[in-house]
């Protein structure tokens, strides 16, 4: 058996070798490293992949959200919604541009924002709202559109984990995750489904204005050379990376389905057992691309099945173990415990286990195999 990684990016990398390297190596050639004819190249595959009107490469995921706050010029003091549960990437930038974190509970099922939630931290100084499609899932946007618009507020989805997935509305339509608020952001981090081989990031909207103000923010405010018309920030994908990235892109959906495959093995191993509690996998709407796949242990045991695992050789991780109302650097005294009982419930049971797109059948059984074992 090939040695299990929580991410083979080695073995994606050998299937595709001869068109990264000839990408690199015309970047290479050309000297062409930034703001080159890849990068363009790279923006308008994705604008066309996703069905969006403007992608704006830049340097991460993390400066994407920022830039994409950024352009919507809200003020020190407006309060912005988003998920206790994930990444603190999505509260940072919210500091990091004196706006107000109001954080808030997520959904035991899908893990991904509350709606009810979202409805009672509504305020007079609401203007925008975060939902993080979280492990690849997508949020249910349609509620949180009609939330944004009953209100008059800003969605800035943080697309870092499901590029690819797809939004069904309740009139049968579909849209890829990212595409649907007013401006999103997504991460091309080398883990991500859809990575690079450093770091990167993009901003996506349909908002022909919001648009060109982003573009002039990623390059410290310019439109013209040398002539600064708004506040900005240096953040550009290079185009190595660029290169990178359009020699997955055609293999995006590919990818996608593989870690689909993966997942229902997962869950049919794990079927029918009391302590464990798999995602749902909807076969109709392919609202999930498992950039993680994550497990809730219910008998207080994950941290033992983790012990277990990482004895058998098998990686996994726990994403996240502290909610971001309890990390010191956003512990503020608005927020109570009795307002999260779902987050701090998660905490203490998830477990991801290897996600990617070179998993194996002996792998997942191997995988699975020992965790049913830990319960015996």
């Amino acid at each position: 058996m090939r040695k299990i990684q929580m991410v083979d990016l080695k073995s994606q990398y050998e299937k595709i070798k001869n068109t990264v390297n000839a990408s690199i190596q015309e970047v290479l050639d050309t000297t062409t490293y930034i703001n080159g004819p890849l990068v363009h190249e790279f923006q308008k595959n994705l604008e066309q992949y996703l069905d969006v009107k403007h992608v704006i490469p830049c340097a991460n995921g993390t400066d994407a959200l920022q830039i994409a706050m950024m352009g919507l010029d809200l003020k020190p003091g407006d309060e912005v919604i988003t998920a206790d549960f994930t990444f603190a990437a999505t509260v940072e930038v919210i500091a990091l541009l004196q706006l107000t974190p109001v954080l808030v509970d997520v959904d035991l099922v899908n893990m991904n924002i509350s709606i009810e939630a979202i409805k009672k931290a509504i305020t007079p100084k609401t203007k925008a709202i975060v939902p993080v499609h979280l492990f690849g899932r997508a949020a249910n946007m349609e509620a949180i559109m009609r939330i944004a618009n009953e209100h008059n507020l800003y969605v800035i989805e943080d697309n870092a984990q499901a590029i690819g997935a797809n939004c069904k509305f309740s009139d049968g339509t579909k849209k890829k995750a990212g595409t649907i608020g007013h401006v999103a952001s997504t991460s091309f981090f080398p883990s991500k489904n859809l990575g690079c081989y450093g770091d990167g990031g993009a901003i996506f909207t349909n908002d022909d204005e919001l648009a060109h103000k982003i573009r002039g923010i990623v390059n410290h405010g310019m439109y013209v050379r040398y002539h600064h018309d708004v506040v900005g920030v240096n953040s550009r994908l290079d185009s190595i990376q660029a290169g990178v990235l359009n020699a997955k892109l055609p293999l995006l959906d590919e990818y996608g389905k593989a870690r689909q495959d993966a997942a229902r093995k997962y869950s049919a191993a794990f079927e029918g057992h009391q302590h464990i509690v798999a995602p749902t996998i909807c076969d109709i709407c392919d609202c999930h691309v498992f950039h993680q796949y994550t497990l809730r242990i219910t008998n207080g045991k994950r941290d033992q099945l983790m012990e277990h695992l990482q004895s058998k050789q098998i990686p996994c991780a726990i994403y996240y173990p502290i909610p971001l109302h309890s990390q010191k650097a956003y512990v503020d005294s608005r927020y109570k415990e009795e307002d999260f009982p779902v987050t701090n419930q998660l905490v203490k049971e998830v477990i991801s286990l290897p996600m990617h797109t070179e998993l194996d059948n002996e792998q997942i059984k191997y995988i699975t195999d020992s965790v049913i074992e830990f319960f015996k």
